[in-house]
């Protein structure tokens, strides 16, 4: 797998939702968020401006979920979904992309993947904490 990808098209699962982004450090920014809905979503995403990502097709299809601080911004395929992408909390300024939706890459392509502290954010902390690891997400292939 080519981690220095730049630009890659993108969709969710039935096709509706269609977009292009430029990753900003290809795959090498790849994680997962152990925060009560990552944790339930369970996908692998990697960051992108916002102004380098942009929807092709389908955006009256996208839906928005958001939670708690309503600061995050998830948005998802009203027909088949598929979380396509999020507006970061952490980062407003950039996008977090679901690996999986980008062509020809999964998320049992990357053998480790950081888990970021969701459940102790970095924005809930008043004194401007950091943002640390919970852990490594590993996946061991079968033979």
């Amino acid at each position: 797998m080519n981690k220095d990808i730049g630009e890659i098209s993108g969709a969710c699962h039935c096709g509706g939702v269609r977009f292009q982004v430029t990753l900003s450090d290809g795959l090498h920014s790849a994680r997962r968020c152990n925060c009560s809905y990552c944790r339930m979503r369970g996908a692998v995403a990697v960051s992108a401006e916002l102004a380098d990502f942009r929807i092709l097709q389908g955006e009256d299809l996208l839906t928005v979920y958001r939670f708690n601080t309503m600061s995050a911004q998830h948005f998802f395929c009203s027909r088949c979904g598929i979380y396509t992408h999020h507006q970061r909390r952490s980062n407003p300024d950039q996008y977090g992309v679901n690996a999986a939706c980008l062509e020809g890459i999964s998320p049992f392509d990357f053998a480790e993947v950081p888990v970021s502290d969701g459940i102790a954010h970095p924005k809930d902390d008043p004194s401007g904490g950091a943002s640390r690891q919970a852990g490594v997400l590993r996946f061991i292939r079968s033979e």
